[in-house]
């Protein structure tokens, strides 16, 4: 698909190629780094180049490496809560992790969602009656699936970029 807009070329440098690149190298950049969505823009680059781009990559690789950004994106924001329901929580649990994480993600920084999820599963189990031993595991089982979570988008997001060079040179 092509889009209306014409984009060239300067210095000879594809601009739209440049620009693909650039956002799929954030979306590796944005796997550490917070408030940088890892997987979102990595499906943008995927698009910008789709729109705009020559057609130098297949419309099937294109595809597949827009689901894998899909899917970085879900696990970006879904790693705590699916390890806090891993761990033992419950249903309401794993919601109130997502909610706690997703909130916490503009105010708290990195630190601050991890230790601010872990806290609310740990402090909803412990209200519930849960034995302390059995909660903190589940907070634990929740920092480290966040952590996880964070190590699996940086090597999907790198994955995306290698896979779209690969394409775009062979």
């Amino acid at each position: 698909m092509s889009g209306s807009l014409v984009v060239g070329t300067v210095g000879g440098i594809d601009l739209v190629l440049a620009a693909a690149i650039a956002l799929l190298a954030l979306g590796v950049v944005g796997s550490v780094v917070p408030l940088l969505p890892s997987g979102l823009l990595s499906l943008s680059g995927l698009l910008v180049y789709w729109i705009w781009g020559n057609g130098l990559v297949h419309p099937v690789v294109l595809a597949a490496l827009a689901i894998a950004a899909l899917l970085a994106a879900a696990l970006e924001h879904l790693g705590g809560p699916l390890a806090a329901k891993a761990g033992g929580a419950s249903n309401q649990v794993m919601a109130a992790a997502a909610i706690a994480g997703f909130l916490l993600f503009f105010v708290a920084g990195p630190i601050g969602v991890i230790l601010g999820v872990v806290g609310t599963v740990f402090g909803i189990e412990l209200s519930r009656g849960t034995a302390i031993e059995t909660a903190a595991k589940r907070g634990v089982y929740t920092g480290l699936g966040i952590l996880a979570s964070t190590v699996m988008q940086l090597l999907m997001t790198a994955a995306i970029l290698l896979g779209f060079l690969l394409a775009v040179v062979i």
